[in-house]
Order: C-alpha cells, then structure tokens, then sequence
C-alpha cells in the first residue's frame, strides 16, 4: 500500500506546474482555479509532498512530525520565511510557465498559465472562426466552437499583455492626442454628451422630429431625433483633413488608401470622392445612417473605404484616451485627482461590430485597416497571425469554374471566399493590429449574422454570450439586403442584444467606466451604420425601431423615377393585378386566397403550359407546394436547398413541357442566376425584393423563343403594403396612381416596335 501511495503521489505532483507546486506547498492545497481545467468540479484536498518534490527546509521538518500541520498554520510561516530571492524565482517561474503556454496552446496541449487561463474562460462561449471544415457550423446547427473542444479554432492568447489597454500607456512618438478638446472633435463631443434621466424617460413618448435636406449627390436626406432640437447641417463645398480632426497617422495614410477613386483635378482638391465627403460628413457627426444605393458593381469599395476611416479613426481616438489617462494616473500621485477624470471606457473592451455576409468583405476591411495604419511609410505594422487569416479569408482564384456566365452584379457580390460562418476580434493599439484577438480583449468584432447567432445562442441554451455586445459604440451593418436573402431572423436576433447589460463584470475597472455606460443608456450613445441596395420595409422597421442615438438620424430617401420595366426587352403585355388586404398581418393568407381562386383557374387548361410562378417568400413557396401536390398538379419545383440533379430534372421536364408548372424561389434566383429555358407563362406572386429581378426573369423569355410571342402572359400580384417594392419596378408616379386607382387591374406593354 505504501508502494502504492507513493506512486500515486508521484503521478499526481508529475502533473503539476511549478507554480502548482508552489502553491501546494504554500497552502497544503490545490489552488481551485486549476481544478476547473479539468472541467470537473472537484473538493480541495489536502495532500502532503514526498521527499523528493521540491520542498522547503521548513517543510522537510514538518514531515518529520507526526501531526499534520494546517494550511493556515503554514501560510503564516511561509509568510515570515519568503525571501527577496524566492520572489525573483517565482517571477522567473511564471514567465517560463506562461512561454510553454504560448509555444503549446496552438498545439491544445500544455498547461495554461493564470492570466491566459482567465482570458480563455471569459471568451470560453465565443470562437473567433467557424472552421470551414465544419458542417455543423457552417449550417448554423451546431454550437460555437472553443479552443478546447475544436483543435481548429484559433484564438491568439500570444499578444495580450502587449494589446491590453490596462497595462499599457500613450506613446509620444506615435502621436495623438489623449484627450482631444470637447469644443472641437466630434468624438469627445459624443461620448461627453450627458443626458438626463427625464430625457431617457421621454424618448419613449417624444414625436419623432424630422427635417428633409436635399444634398448635391446624396439627394434627398431626411434628418430626425427624438432628443431636444433637431439639428441639420448641409455639406460644405470644400473639406480638408484637418478640419474633420483624424487621427495620426490617418491625415497622412488616407491620401494613398483612397487614391484609386481620385483622378483629375478632384485628386489634388479633396482627399474625397463627391459621395464619400457627404457621407462621411454623417459619420464624423456621429449621427445613424441609412444609405439604400450601396451596389456592389458601382459604389461598394468606395463605402466601404470611408467607413473603414471612420472605424478606425473611433478606435484610435477611443484607445489614445484610454492610454493617456494610464499615463495620468501613473504620474499623479496616489489620492489625487477625480475619478470621473478618467471616465473613459465601457463595460467591456469591444467598441466597434462590423456586420458583413462572406468571409471576402472581412478581408478586404481587415486589409484597409492594415492600409490605413500603415500608409506609404517605410516602417511596416506589427500584424499578428496575417498569414492564418489571409489563408482562412483568402480564396483560390482556381476553384471558380472559369466558364461561369453570370450578371455583373452577381459577380460583384459572389467574389472570393463566400463562407457565410465566421466571426473574428481584431485589437488595435497605435500602429499594431492583432488578429484572432479573444473577443473581450478585441477592438473591433467582425462577424456574419450567422457567425454572432451561434454564439449569442437562444434563450435555453446552456453555452451562450452576448456581454461583448455591451460596450459597443459603432454598429455597421454593411450589405443588408443580403442578409434578407440569407436569414434575417439574424439581423434581429443581434439587434435584440445589443447594448445590453452583462451578465459578469469581465474584470473591468468600474472606476474608468462612462456614468452613461453604467446607466444602461449606452444604446443611446450608439451609433449605427446601414448600408444597403434598396429600400425594403425589414430594413426600414431596424432603422427606425433600434436606432435611437442621442444625436438623431439621417436616412436617404431617394425615390425611383423609371423602375426595372424599363429594361425588359421581351414584348410582353404585362397585367398587374391588385389584391385587398385589411391590415399587413392579413396580406399573407389573402395573397394565397386570390391566388387560388382567381389567378390559377386561368392556368389550369393545357394550353397555358410551361408556367413559371416567381415565389420570393421561402414560406409562400411551402405552402404552394403542398397545395399543388393536394390538387395533384401536374408540376415541378426549385428552391435553393434543391440538390443540383433535382435542378436539372426540373429544368428539363419543364423545358420539354412534361411539367405545366415550375415553382421557382426568389433565393434560388440569387444564388444561382440560372436562365430557365422554356417559359411562356409568367406569374410574379409577390414583386421581387430586388427590382432588377423583375426584367430578369421577363427577360429569360427569350431564351427559346419559337415564334410563341404573341401568346406571352405576365401576371404580378401586388397590394397596398408593396408600395416600396411597386414604386421600384414601374416607378413612383404610376405606383401612386395604381395604389389609388378604383380599378384593380393594369397593363403595361413593353417591347414594342
């Protein structure tokens, strides 16, 4: 047995750091914060150390008593005989435990030191990356990844004492300015803003003011606040870098990031385009913006510049506080001084959450950040773990079919890597950049909807976390009428938890925190960006329901003149057909209903085969599906979870008129843009999200054009709640007069000679 015993012992001090050691010769125990690595929750035990583990002379006596001596008794012996030397050791010990950590955590294995292990277990529910290998997380089924449980996933716990905000302080060479003057820069205009309890109490009830600007290019602006007076500003003619107060080094980097959008004489007067100083005029006021125009073929790059200046300019000013105050508090001397001083942070570290769909648009904001903090110098940026990211966000220009034949703007959006699953941290402090950061030590979020819904998780689950959307100050939703196309339940999930207050206190210093932060006002102080291709009412409703910034709102609503019936090409008699609805809850089943009794029976007889119904609802289109399998139909179907044989089955019978219908969703439509050979027949049973669907699909009609012409039909069910959506594709006058017509039915003819 005392063989036994022994061997035990030697096994269990074998596991054991030289820090555990330490401690277990301190305290006679094993201290709780390692018993969690093992994820067991087990009982301190008391255990005595053999002869031959590292011990004190004071220990070697005690063994020699028969009676065992307490944890306290030798905590206070320890206490009296700790030595100068002994401390230098344990510092000693401590950094060559936290190098192993850091050689060894790549790998899964090794042990982790205290600071790296607390860090791991605030940020335990959040990974930084969906593997791509994944299927659970790429559908979106299964939990979010740690670093523990998926030897992919990939956090960069290397950096954290040289990016942490607490142990770091301004330096003089890198300029910027601590604490720039309130009367000048908008940024500490903002965050010093103080509003009052009556004010908060009041927005729930205050009209909405609104104020309607038109502006050179972006044109019609529509300003409105719920706080105080409303307040509008048009754009001046000319702006210089000084005058919208970046920090260093952006006045000198901007000029070469943003050269490829400047030409001519514009170069050499203004640093920006005619589009991007009215928009980032918005920006640096701090103001919500809503920009429905952002197309990916036209202006997308030119967005997605400016407000990659203004991320970065917020965080560098946010940081140069921060490191400025440290700066303050070590020279002061200790008792002096006002706490609110240096009010200068949130609850949590994370500021900025920019929201993109493919893993592409990650890459390219990353890489303009690394642009803007780096600039023409000759001095490269420290950018940790680049090479993993430009592997994980890159792509294979190989992998793409070369014959692929798509539109332009399918083009535009569906370039490089499309992995809709991720989510990564990115700390920026002065002229470094840190990639892979754990989400409570990051700067910056970047993430899909997807990638932030499986780690937000639901109500239920055991493994969830939000409070790294506490604290943050810039919310950018680039690229919002795809996510309609993906999963907008996303959208609103995230919204749902956003500024809210967290669950544990991350070891933040509440004495740095913004009295605003500790108030739960922070989504007042919140400011949202929203950049989509067109006016939708989802997008319109998070605008208005969760934009709510003390310094007001500002959306373009320009309306469209022509409409996308302008570019069909095919002679085509267009009949639009109008439906009643009592309220918008109702619209669903009265579609269904007008369409099942006035709109089909005309379909039914042979003669009007190869239909295509247009169905851009998923949910329109389930409940079609089952309606004609119970009336036995003589039909087919394609949606975008259909498999790639089915699609071509279906296309075939369809194209052969062995099928007299062809159910077809709008996302399929988006995701693939096949042309569907055979169509004589048309019906739309809801308009299309994005207008230029609309002289697509009328447009496919042509693809095998037999001398059919005069026997094409187009039929569009529409009712009062399409406005948005009618005024996009006719244009705004004749959706006026249609929504207000006694009569139910239109016609336009296009194509004629």
């Amino acid at each position: 047995m005392g063989k036994r015993g022994s061997r035990s012992k030697s096994q269990l001090l074998g596991c054991l750091t030289k820090k555990q050691k330490k401690h277990l010769r301190d305290f006679g125990e094993e201290h709780p914060f390692y018993d969690r690595v093992s994820r067991k929750e087990a009982k301190p035990q008391t255990c005595q150390l053999s002869e031959s583990s590292d011990t004190s002379s004071s220990e070697s006596e005690a063994e020699s008593e028969p009676e065992q001596v307490s944890g306290y008794h030798r905590l206070l012996a320890t206490l009296k005989n700790v030595s100068k030397e002994e401390e230098e050791e344990e510092e000693e010990e401590e950094d060559s435990v936290t190098h192993e950590t850091e050689m060894n955590l790549e790998d899964g294995d090794g042990d982790i030191s205290e600071e790296e292990e607390v860090e791991t277990e605030s940020a335990d529910v959040q990974s930084s990356v969906a593997s791509p290998a994944d299927p659970e997380g790429k559908d979106g089924h299964g939990p979010p990844g740690t670093s523990e449980e998926s030897p992919e996933e990939f956090t960069d716990a290397k950096h954290e004492s040289l990016f942490s905000l607490e142990t770091n302080f301004l330096d003089e060479e890198s300029g910027g300015d601590s604490a720039p003057k309130a009367s000048q820069d908008p940024f500490a205009q903002h965050v010093n803003t103080e509003l009052k309890e009556k004010e908060v109490q009041a927005v729930a009830t205050n009209p909405k003011t609104t104020h309607q600007l038109k502006w050179p290019i972006l044109g019609e602006v529509v300003f409105s606040s719920k706080f105080r007076k409303l307040e509008t500003f048009k754009p001046p003619k000319d702006i210089d870098l000084k005058s919208v107060h970046l920090q260093k080094p952006l006045e000198s980097t901007w000029i070469k990031t943003n050269s490829q959008f400047l030409s001519g004489p514009q170069k050499s007067s203004s640093p920006f385009t005619p589009l991007q100083k009215e928009l980032f005029l918005i920006m640096n006021s701090y103001r919500d913006l809503f920009y429905p125009e952002r197309t990916a073929l036209k202006n997308g790059e030119e967005i997605r510049h400016v407000y990659c200046l203004h991320v970065i300019n917020h965080v560098l000013k946010a940081n140069a506080q921060v490191l400025g105050n440290n700066s303050r508090r070590r020279s002061q001397k200790l008792g002096v001084g006002d706490d609110d001083d240096f009010r200068d942070q949130g609850l949590t570290r994370p500021k900025v959450l920019i929201v993109v769909p493919f893993r592409e648009a990650a890459l390219r904001v990353v890489q303009l950040f690394i642009s803007l903090l780096e600039g023409d110098s000759k001095k490269k940026i420290i950018v940790s773990n680049k090479k993993r990211f430009n592997g994980e966000y890159g792509s294979d220009p190989e992998e793409r079919p070369p014959n692929l034949k798509r539109p332009e703007d399918y083009e535009a959006v569906f370039v490089g890597n499309i992995d809709d699953h991720f989510r990564i941290g990115v700390a920026v402090l002065q002229r470094s950049i840190r990639l892979y950061a754990p989400f409570y030590s990051s700067d910056i979020l970047i993430a899909s909807p997807l990638g932030l819904r499986t780690i937000i998780g639901g109500e239920g689950e055991k493994k969830r976390d939000f409070d790294f959307l506490s604290s943050i100050e810039l919310l950018i939703i680039d690229q919002a009428d795809i996510y309609l196309m993906q999963n907008w339940e996303h959208v609103l999930h995230l919204m749902n938890h956003m500024n809210l207050l967290p669950l544990d206190s991350h070891g933040v210093d509440f004495s740095r925190v913004r009295m605003w932060s500790l108030n739960n006002w922070s989504k007042y102080y919140r400011q949202t960006l929203l950049f989509g291709a067109l006016q939708d009412a989802q997008i319109n409703s998070v605008f208005n329901k969760y934009c709510v910034n003390v310094q007001g709102q500002v959306a373009v609503r320009n309306v469209p003149m022509t409409g996308s019936i302008s570019q069909v090409l095919v002679q085509l008699p267009h009949v639009f057909q109008r439906m009643e609805a009592e309220s918008l809850a109702s619209v669903i089943d009265a579609r269904f209903n007008f369409f099942v009794n006035k709109i089909l029976p005309q379909y039914r007889d042979a003669v009007m085969s190869h239909t295509l119904i247009y169905v851009p609802s998923y949910f329109d289109f389930v409940r079609l599906r089952n309606y004609f399998k119970k009336e036995e139909l003589n039909f087919t179907h394609i949606c975008e979870y259909t498999q790639k044989s089915g699609v071509s089955r279906a296309r075939h019978f369809f194209l052969q008129g062995e099928k007299q219908f062809l159910l077809l969703t709008e996302r399929f439509h988006f995701y693939k843009r096949y042309t569907i050979k055979g169509i004589r027949n048309l019906i739309f049973y809801e308009l299309p999200t994005y207008p230029h669907f609309y002289s697509e699909v009328c447009n496919m009609l042509r693809a095998t054009s037999r001398g059919e012409e005069a026997a094409w039909t187009c039929t569009v069910l529409y009712s009062k709640y399409d406005a948005q959506r009618l005024a996009a594709v006719v244009g705004v006058e004749r959706a006026a007069q249609m929504l207000q017509s006694k009569k139910n039915v239109h016609l336009f003819i296009t194509g004629e000679r």
